[in-house]
């Protein structure tokens, strides 16, 4: 295998593994530690079997094309020979002559269609001339719209009572746009357009991972790597993160910049009809993007594949080039080798569609992927507020009031049919869409939850067709039309009404306040704050996915009515419950799918809950699990059974609370901050139960002894505060470090699950030790869990004498502990010790869903001596042997 530096030897068994996978077709769940390098083997073992493959594809066509000609030899017997059984022998070798042609035919189209895309782009490449042509092209028009500008400006300012009648802001808008051509695709002279290549989808790989900060640093992986210079590679993302319109951008919210980018697509298609009406004046504003140019954003597509690009690199040429990187980069994925994506846009259906992914044959590489199972069944799941329900009812009526007599019998229909399913959702809530939500109060608060055709059934819309109504939402677009109807009278702007007919929809802006005063509170807040506030969501199409969710397989879901307070703060809530039925397309329709992170354990939720239900064949799944590069005594795992006064560590619910286990845990801390350098990170089960300990330590003066040792931190519960947590934490370290004294360094004190527990770098002296206090069990009086237990048991077998409810409990709870302890060891010369608080930790079923590497070299420890004994061991060794 390519490789920038020689690869460890667990890095060859990762490429071998992969390697092989991708070969034979199967599903794989990789798990390689961090810091063994899984990026890099990744890219280096799936990019080193994608160019073999590619290599044995040409092999294959040229022989056959060689043979093909020549007779039957170079087919294969299914290919060269179709079922003609029982036909005359003329008519068997008349068809076997045709297959033969067909199929050389094909394979000749096929390498033509090859050759002028890398010819192409190879020109691309080379010639700096026609690569900047379409840049200079675009500073030339935009020059002359500012001269035409410039020469309205003069004449409006220069003449008196003569001086020409100029349209309006919008209208001046909608003339500079005319200026473009509508539907010929305009390309940069040299660049030959091909409308076949626009088609052809090349065996591909897609990579997935969670963030688009994870994205970035793979892709600057593959920069570094031995193929960066020859992949075609394509960053896919949101609206949010690539639009280059600043004045869509300002919108902020993701549904808002996607509702305003497809109205200005809309108007793009629309204007031929604008033209017949030019004389009129028009209502709303018809703005069309200038960054929609199919000239540019072909131009952007070659960029993006003739050089890898991350996203922030993808913004920037768009930026430059005047071309929309959201749609140039999805010109670029049927040609593209790498395609790098969230996975929630691959999970998802309809967004893969709409962004033209195909997975037919192609290979599935998910990374990150510990938390799998949990990201299908939220992309899947829908919530929708009362707020909600009754915002989007008064929105509709009022819209199909004022256009009643334009609209159509059938469109009527279909609105009156919404109209009483938002009406019925309210009453199942226990309210009145015609009254303000904030101020009508549930009798009967709590959650209940149904099957869907319970609630279909109690909610008496049984006998609506909710496909069709999903459809009829889809086609028409009507929750874009709302949002454009409310933005266009219900706002402050439009306060000031003329005529009667626009008087009648003053109701629409006084409610939308009103609305929003009655869910406010803590006072109202100014009139444009409100009106922003508002505009940051679409009542109706969150309803949508909602209405769409209630489509699904009665067995598959259920609905979660939350009755609290007011109707306002209700809510209706779709859990789906079998995420298999997802991601089987995926696995379905692909040639290879692996699944891969740092750490997989315990690995029975993926075989179990999602790839045997998705489908798939138990031989075609294959597991692969190495250890760390790290040698054996850099790090030091310890389950502690009992603390320095021989209490039993069992922090169940019953006796967690207790002074005396809040007691020990403190002394556990004080005694390891005195013989462990750096930062201590320390993980509680939630964030009640760290404040609970926090405050009882205060009381017994232990935290003021703590903070002698170390500077304590504890994790906030705003996201925006972390970044400032984890610098001053990490500056104090290493002040204590250079200074010396008695502070040693910094305690942070985390919450499973929480900001700090996924995707935070503890490595060096940030991370010396880390401690579990407890199991973090999920809460198991949860109603969404309960039911899915419920669910488990009714259609799983029971695995080695435990119940699959029993199973996934331990599950859950186990991943946030292999997530949690996993932030420490981060590179292959990091050490670091790891301590789980509680004797619950030895039994089997537990201590098997430990990460094997981690496992592998675990001490159990039943008295606290021992324990304290090893770590002061570890101290002393690293004192004298600092470079091991």
């Amino acid at each position: 295998f390519p490789f920038p530096y020689t690869p460890y030897r667990i890095q060859e068994q990762f490429m071998e593994a992969l390697y092989g996978a991708l070969e034979a077709g199967r599903v794989g769940i990789f798990e390689s530690p961090t810091g063994t390098g899984k990026s890099l083997s990744l890219i280096c073992g799936a990019l080193s079997w994608l160019r073999d493959w590619e290599e044995k594809r040409r092999q294959e066509e040229a022989q056959l094309l060689a043979l093909g000609a020549g007779g039957q030899d170079g087919l294969t017997p299914q290919q060269a020979r179709p079922d003609t059984a029982g036909q005359p022998d003329w008519v068997t070798a008349f068809v076997q002559k045709k297959e033969e042609r067909d199929m050389v035919n094909r394979l000749k189209e096929e390498q033509i269609r090859r050759k002028k895309r890398e010819d192409r782009l190879e020109k691309i490449q080379r010639n700096v001339q026609l690569k900047y042509a379409a840049k200079r092209k675009r500073c030339e028009e935009d020059e002359a719209k500012r001269l035409l500008q410039l020469s309205k400006e003069a004449l409006s300012q220069g003449a008196g009572e003569g001086a020409l009648d100029l349209p309006d802001h919008n209208e001046d808008e909608l003339i500079l746009a005319e200026y473009e051509s509508d539907d010929e695709k305009k390309v940069v002279a040299g660049l030959e357009e091909d409308d076949d290549l626009e088609e052809e989808h090349v065996t591909k790989i897609y990579y997935c991972s969670r963030t688009h900060s994870q994205l970035s640093q793979f892709v600057h992986e593959v920069q570094k790597s031995p193929f960066g210079k020859n992949i075609r590679l394509v960053s896919l993302g949101s609206r949010q993160n690539l639009c280059v319109n600043e004045e869509v951008r300002r919108l902020g919210t993701l549904q808002l910049i996607n509702d305003r980018c497809m109205e200005m697509q809309k108007n793009k298609h629309e204007k031929k009809s604008n033209e017949e009406n030019e004389g009129k004046k028009r209502r709303v504003s018809h703005t069309i993007c200038p960054f929609y140019s199919f000239e540019q954003m072909q131009f952007l597509r070659d960029e993006v594949l003739v050089e890898v690009k991350d996203i922030e690199q993808l913004v920037s040429l768009g930026r430059e080039t005047k071309a929309c990187p959201y749609y140039g980069s999805r010109f670029a994925i049927p040609a593209a080798q790498l395609v790098v994506l969230p996975y929630q846009m691959l999970l998802h259906e309809p967004t893969r569609n709409a962004a033209g992914i195909k997975l037919k044959d192609q290979v599935v590489i998910i990374d990150e992927a510990h938390n799998l199972t949990d990201t299908i069944t939220c992309i899947h799941s829908a919530e929708v507020s009362g707020s909600q329900l009754c915002c989007a009812h008064s929105q509709l009526s009022q819209y199909m009031e004022r256009y009643r007599k334009h609209l159509k019998a059938k469109n009527l229909m279909y609105i009156k049919q919404i109209l009483y399913l938002l009406e019925q959702f309210v009453a199942m809530l226990g309210g009145n869409v015609n009254q303000n939500p904030g101020c009508q109060a549930v009798s009967q608060t709590g959650t209940v939850l149904k099957s869907i055709n319970d609630f279909l059934f109690q909610s008496q819309i049984d006998n609506i067709n909710l496909f069709k109504i999903q459809r009829y939402c889809e086609k028409s677009l009507i929750s874009r039309k709302l949002l454009g109807f409310v933005e266009r009278y219900g706002g402050p702007a439009s306060a000031v009404k003329t005529s009667k007919e626009n008087q009648k929809l003053a109701g629409l802006q006084d409610f939308l306040l009103t609305l929003q005063q009655g869910s406010d509170k803590e006072g109202d807040p100014p009139v444009e704050a409100e009106h922003d506030q508002l505009r940051t969501s679409s009542p109706l199409m969150q309803i949508e996915g909602f209405l769409s969710a209630l489509t699904n397989a009665n067995q598959d879901g259920r609905i979660i009515l939350n009755r609290q307070g007011t109707v306002g703060q209700s809510s209706l809530k779709f859990l789906l419950l079998n995420p298999a039925v997802h991601f089987a397309k995926v696995v379905e329709e692909c040639r290879a799918v692996i699944i891969a992170g740092g750490t997989m354990q315990p690995v029975a939720d993926f075989r179990e809950q999602l790839l045997y239900r998705a489908g798939v064949d138990p031989a075609r799944i294959v597991e692969f699990s190495c250890g760390h590069v790290i040698p054996p005594e850099n790090i030091l795992p310890i389950i502690l059974c009992s603390g320095p006064s021989n209490q039993q560590l069992e922090f169940t619910y019953e006796t967690r609370d207790l002074p005396q286990m809040m007691d020990e845990t403190g002394r556990i801390l004080y005694n390891l901050c005195n013989v462990i350098p750096g930062g201590v990170v320390c993980f509680f089960p939630s964030y009640e139960y760290e404040k609970r300990v926090y405050g009882h330590w205060e009381k017994t003066g232990l935290l003021s002894r703590l903070a002698a040792k170390k500077k304590i931190f504890q994790e906030p519960k705003k996201a925006n505060q972390v970044e400032q947590v984890l610098v001053e934490y990490a500056k104090c370290i290493k002040r204590c470090s250079q200074t010396g004294g008695q502070m040693t360094g910094a305690l942070l004190l985390s919450v499973v699950g929480g900001k700090m527990s996924e995707g935070i770098n503890f490595s060096d002296d940030l991370g010396r030790c880390v401690i579990m206090v407890g199991m973090p069990y999920p809460n198991i009086r949860s109603p969404e869990l309960q039911e899915k237990m419920t669910w488990l048991d009714k259609t799983m077998p029971r695995a080695a004498g435990q119940a699959p409810s029993r199973v996934l409990i331990e599950n859950l709870c186990m991943k946030a502990v292999n997530q949690s302890i996993g932030r420490a060891i981060r590179h292959q010369k990091d050490f670091a010790s790891i301590l789980l608080l509680d004797h619950r930790y030895t039994r089997p079923a537990i201590f098997n869903k430990l990460p094997q590497w981690i496992r592998e070299r675990t001490q159990v420890k039943p008295a606290f001596g021992s324990a304290f004994a090893e770590l002061r061991k570890v101290r002393t060794h690293r004192i004298l042997c600092p470079a091991t």
